[in-house]
């Protein structure tokens, strides 16, 4: 069996899209996924399965809650070593103190021609991003709910995103265990 980490895009969002982490963990345990935990009702959860295919379980998933919910989010799974590696990469170790100000927007893709140019004209003056792989870090001080650049991100990326602040990240490590 193998451990994952599901994020999920656009759930329990400004009340679009509800979907209770109980009825979340049920969804789950109903496609055979086991030791299902979540974290906060954004939609983070920690779980093993015995299928290797990610993008083909991440479709199973978000076709399961549509047909539970009415809505199909967009899944991104990761495993512990890639979260690992994500948070040995921080080019903003000076962040992670005010936990809620550091992002890590984790893409579905490397970026084939990524408008990084646009980004640092939209950023705020202290604001600070990098991109690596498949990883866009952020530090918004003032909070991404202001940033002209949090709300541009994806578009100038080109590819699909989950955001997660380190708060929520370490989190996620602390449930995966030591692996």
């Amino acid at each position: 069996m193998k451990k994952y980490i599901a994020l999920f895009r656009g759930i329990n969002v400004g009340g679009n899209n509800k979907l209770p982490m109980k009825e979340l963990v049920s969804v789950m345990e109903g496609l055979g996924m086991k030791e299902v935990r979540t974290y906060i009702q954004s939609g983070n959860a920690v779980f093993s399965c015995g299928e290797t295919g990610r993008e083909k379980l991440g479709a199973r998933i978000s076709a399961a809650i549509k047909q539970s919910h009415g809505f199909e989010p967009w899944v991104l799974l990761l495993q512990a070593d890639e979260l690992a590696k994500a948070i040995r990469a921080n080019p903003f170790p000076q962040a992670e103190a005010e936990g809620n100000t550091l992002h890590f927007n984790f893409l579905k893709s490397v970026p084939l021609s990524p408008n990084l140019a646009g980004m640092e004209k939209v950023k705020a003056a202290n604001e600070c991003f990098q991109l690596k792989g498949e990883v866009c870090y952020l530090h918004a001080p003032d909070g991404i709910g202001r940033s002209k650049l949090a709300a541009s991100m994806e578009r100038m990326l080109g590819v699909p995103m989950t955001g997660r602040n380190w708060n929520t990240v370490q989190k996620l490590r602390e449930m995966m265990g030591k692996e």
